[in-house]
């Protein structure tokens, strides 16, 4: 079992920046990719950004290429999400999501994010 916890959602403004983090616990040696998927209101969830664990290749959706970073801090068992230049429609739930090379998924239980002015 593998446990995440999100924090440092909130609102800010458009053209703001902002930074979550997710705390991992469990057995992450069975974890092979993590990632940041988001739920915006009334739509379906959808993937933001993912990076393998055991190298530094990462993935990003065409909506937020170029406005977000996805890290890692292994020693910490911590997820970085960064997101700069927000908009409006950025607003959503951002979970941490965590997959075994089974493809079994662990999800955080999210992390409100809302662009607004």
């Amino acid at each position: 079992q593998v446990q995440l916890v999100e924090s440092g959602g909130g609102l800010v403004q458009p053209g703001g920046s902002l930074r979550l983090s997710c705390a991992a616990s469990g057995n992450m040696g069975s974890i092979y990719t993590m990632g940041w998927y988001r739920q915006p209101p009334g739509k379906q969830r959808e993937l933001v950004a993912y990076i393998y664990i055991t190298h530094d290749k990462a993935g990003y959706t065409d909506s937020m290429k170029g406005r977000v970073t996805i890290s890692r801090d292994n020693a910490k068992n911590t997820l970085y999400l960064e997101m700069a230049s927000l908009k409006p429609e950025d607003t959503a739930v951002y979970y941490c999501n965590a997959k075994t090379i089974r493809a079994t998924d662990y999800w955080g239980q999210g992390a409100q994010v809302t662009v607004s002015s």
